[in-house]
């Protein structure tokens, strides 16, 4: 027994520093760098609202995460699930969250090659290649290097969105010299501050919840996690305060620098921030900054799909194999299998030139919104069947737990039956339904 769990038991190799960075990485990608372009398009700068919005649902899937992984020690989203709703809600979850990542890092190896176009005069399916394997090596060695990594990512980040908003400050309040005449004219004028009204606040939403999508990683890494009951409250004590500082503030200074309806999404509206400071290396500076949110974005999804088929694997819902380890305590069959469908999306994206990539780029809004439904209804039946009292625990329960379920409910249903995402909605109710089905028929086989 004590060789098996050698084998199938993931190392405690994150420490404090690489959990909080980890959950503000998973929440600063290429959702506000580029994703804010598409937002502010479909509301305007009423969009804050939404990402506030997005940012209270965040808390409350956040905290009765944190709950059941500090009442089930050892036990990941997977499986709290598991626990929770049993072997066909952890089966569809498990997998669906597995096809979100595979998704997510695909597109993401893609864009980086296409920002390392910039610089270097390559075929993008060889940059795409190079970016690849490099975070597939990153991700075979230990759990701590992942960490270390996204310690770096999300510092980088970090400090362009902090720079970002003091130098917007600085425009604003012309302390630097800028062509923005009226900062507040900016804000109320081309159609007022809510041009949209309620309706383009409710159609950003999907981009929205895929923005905030991958602060969930927090819940997959709790088992690789050192003191993790001292951690993980202090982390989800912030998210409502990193949601502030890093998508509100920078949003509240792009609209109030260039007017909203001159955001096209060509480019970032970060880039055409930053040009108006008349610095010389701006452009190549964003375009370093966007290729680490990218290869960030891509590092978190190795990690969260190879970790997801291990704890699918110790529970039944996938092949015993991806949970084994290597000595360096690391899923790799569970990695290798994983860059084999993400190597093979990035050679459809080169042939179908991005085409069909860009299409399916729809898909994780839904499916993130179908795992934090997961988790929510997860804590409502785990607090129930507990004795215990936890130590963390959602407030004013079960009220606000329900509350996000209504909501992610109520935007699911919208967002599917919205036009505007009909690809991405078709590929999703497909898959819910294959899966479904799938987990029907291996539900029969593992009782046979």
């Amino acid at each position: 027994m004590a060789s098996e769990t050698k084998q199938t038991e993931l190392k405690q190799g994150l420490t404090g520093r690489h959990v909080q960075f980890i959950a503000l990485a998973g929440m600063i990608g290429t959702g506000i760098f580029k994703g804010s372009a598409e937002t502010l398009q479909q509301a305007g700068p009423s969009v804050v609202f939404a990402y506030l919005a997005g940012g209270l649902l965040l808390l409350i899937v956040m905290t009765a995460l944190a709950e059941m992984a500090l009442t089930h020690p050892k036990h990941n989203v997977q499986m709290l699930i598991h626990k929770a709703m049993g072997s066909r809600s952890a089966f569809v979850t498990g997998w669906l969250y597995w096809i979100n990542w595979v998704v997510v890092t695909t597109v993401e190896i893609v864009a980086a090659g296409s920002f390392l176009q910039y610089w270097f005069d390559l075929p993008l399916w060889i940059l795409s290649l190079i970016c690849g394997v490099l975070i597939i090596a990153i991700n075979l060695s230990q759990v701590k290097n992942y960490g270390e990594l996204e310690f770096w990512f999300a510092g980088i980040k970090i400090t362009t969105l902090t720079l970002f908003i003091i130098l917007g400050a600085c425009l604003i309040f012309g302390i630097i010299p800028s062509s923005a005449a009226n900062p507040v004219e900016n804000l109320t004028s081309n159609g007022g501050f809510m041009p949209f009204g309620l309706g383009g606040i409710a159609s950003a939403f999907l981009v929205v919840v895929f923005s905030y999508g991958g602060a969930e990683l927090v819940g997959v890494a709790v088992t690789e996690t050192k003191d993790v009951e001292k951690i993980l409250p202090r982390v989800i004590r912030g998210t409502v305060f990193r949601v502030i500082t890093f998508y509100i503030f920078p949003i509240i200074v792009i609209c109030a620098l260039i007017p909203w309806s001159s955001v096209t999404g060509e480019v970032s509206p970060f880039v055409q921030v930053f040009d108006m400071l008349n610095i010389p290396a701006a452009a190549d500076i964003m375009n370093f900054v966007l290729l680490t949110a990218v290869l960030s974005a891509a590092n978190s999804g190795i990690y969260a799909t190879s970790r997801t088929l291990h704890a699918m694997s110790l529970s039944g819902e996938a092949p015993r194999k991806f949970g084994e380890l290597s000595k360096n305590g690391v899923p790799r069959r569970a990695i290798l299998i994983t860059a084999v469908f993400i190597f093979l999306g990035v050679l459809i994206a080169f042939l179908t030139e991005s085409r069909a990539l860009n299409l399916l780029m729809q898909i994780p809004g839904f499916t993130i919104m179908i795992v934090w439904l997961a988790i929510c209804v997860s804590q409502i039946i785990l607090r129930k069947r507990s004795n215990l009292t936890p130590s963390f625990k959602v407030w004013l329960f079960p009220y606000t737990t329900i509350f996000a379920i209504v909501c992610f409910s109520v935007i699911f249903i919208s967002s599917v039956f919205n036009k505007a995402n009909i690809v991405g909605s078709t590929v999703c109710v497909t898959i819910m339904v294959v899966l479904i089905i799938a987990a029907q028929i291996h539900d029969k086989y593992k009782q046979k």
